[in-house]
């Protein structure tokens, strides 16, 4: 599996219109894609995964938005029947420093972590940690994501009632060591560790910070 240039009218065909909607809201933010590809689960929707390049001050970036998760909104895995039309609607957002390490390969977790709320059943919020269970990339020593408050990559995409707005979550990757100390310290406390030490939470290759001190 790997990224295709994009084809916009093959993959608009059969898109609900809130997914449509989430399409045009990350081309505002982040115009053209360079890159797109496709993954279908079984039970599930099928979820793209768009790759656009940029820049920023300290050099290149690359970012990659799901597309296809925000078609449903997410069920409380408790709940008796899920409501088909009012719940919870994000997109992911992982953004990395490019040519550093082979992160396309981050195409599949991406949209095994978009898929889940219609596999598994589970509600992706800020702060909760997502396990892929294996590396992000290539020699990645990310396996976990931390889910960051939305808003200041992609605005909400507000829909018509009764339907929820659609957020895009920024993904933090975390090395297993953060992501064991996130579970009892919590997401404010390693956000904070990050911030104290000038984390660059978007070099795919970095060490895990200092938690000891």
């Amino acid at each position: 599996m790997s990224f295709c240039v994009p084809n916009r009218a093959f993959y608009a065909h059969g898109m609900s219109d809130v997914v449509a909607l989430a399409e045009a809201r990350l081309l505002t933010a982040f115009g053209e894609p360079d890159a797109r590809a496709a993954v279908t689960f079984l039970g599930a929707d099928r979820i793209e995964v768009l790759r656009f390049a940029a820049a920023d001050e300290g050099g290149d970036i690359v970012r990659y938005a799901t597309l296809g998760m925000s078609a449903q909104p997410m069920a409380d895995p408790t709940a008796m029947l899920a409501d088909p039309v009012r719940g919870p609607r994000a997109e992911l957002v992982l953004t990395v420093r490019a040519g550093r390490a082979d992160t396309d390969q981050v195409l599949r977790p991406l949209a095994v972590l978009a898929a889940s709320p219609q596999v598994e059943g589970v509600v992706v919020a800020p702060g909760a940690s997502l396990d892929t269970g294996a590396p992000l990339w290539p020699d990645a020593p990310f396996t976990s994501v931390l889910v960051a408050e939305p808003g200041g990559l992609v605005e909400d995409l507000e829909l018509d009632p009764p339907r929820d707005p659609v957020r895009f979550l920024p993904l933090l990757p975390m090395t297993p060591n953060e992501a064991a100390w996130k579970r009892v310290h919590g997401a404010a406390a390693l956000n904070e560790r990050w911030l104290r030490h000038g984390t660059d939470l978007r070099d795919p290759l970095r060490a895990a910070v200092p938690l000891g001190d």
